[in-house]
């Protein structure tokens, strides 16, 4: 494949519930170090990763109604403007798939709704899941994203019965074309993992072994001088 920046392409996550303090420092410092897109972590942990990463043009990326989502609007509307305030830039929202299923409008209406709250310089992604839904679902998950306003359509929370696919990532991009990015997450361990889901159309990769990734990557690097 042609050569990218992987470190560009990623996400570097930590979303373990038992994640602590320490735990957050470390990631934010192995972001700053290989200059990852952003560092993504639960909303408890935003304002610290914020506060680590500031001026390091790493971003500050959370979640909402995560994993399942299923929380109300109306606290995903308070969580969204405290986490703006401490200073996260990106956000993915976990798609309520039962709703979707029952009344797909009207919970798009509601995203839109939520959407309206950002200025052009905040990142937002919208977690299908498509270990959950049928081809036909993905498709029309992904084209209303579009149209509710989202920058990104992504696969997976990494909680669900399955994550990343080649497959899935194609699939996505040709239901948005150019007009989204399409973020690959669940799953991607190395850089085989990675490279293939870009070649399919990713262009951010969720991963908790971004520095695996990262170790690899430099590693042929170096012996392909």
């Amino acid at each position: 494949m042609k050569t990218v920046d992987i470190a560009k392409y990623i996400d570097h996550t930590l979303l373990k519930p038992e994640a602590t303090a320490d735990d957050i420092a470390k990631l934010c410092r192995e972001a700053k170090r290989f200059g990852f897109a952003s560092v993504c972590v639960h909303p408890c942990w935003a304002a610290l990763a914020a506060k680590k990463l500031k001026g390091s043009g790493v971003k500050t990326c959370t979640v909402v109604g995560f994993p399942l989502g299923c929380d109300l609007t109306i606290e995903q509307s308070l969580a969204i403007e405290t986490m703006r305030a401490a200073g996260v830039r990106e956000f993915d929202f976990a798609m309520n798939t039962g709703r979707f299923r029952s009344d797909a409008v009207r919970l798009f209406k509601e995203y839109e709704f939520l959407l309206q709250m950002f200025d052009k310089s905040i990142v937002t992604k919208l977690i299908i899941e498509c270990c959950n839904l049928s081809d036909d679902e993905k498709i029309e998950a992904c084209h209303m994203a579009y149209l509710a306003g989202f920058d990104f359509v992504k696969t997976s929370t990494g909680f669900g019965s399955g994550g990343a696919t080649v497959e899935d990532v194609r699939l996505m991009r040709k239901a948005v074309g150019t007009s989204l990015g399409v973020k690959a997450s669940g799953g991607i361990r190395t850089l085989a993992d990675a490279e293939a889901m870009i070649a399919a159309g990713a262009t951010r990769i969720g991963t908790s072994a971004g520095v695996e990734i990262m170790k690899e990557y430099r590693k042929r690097k170096m012996e392909n001088g």
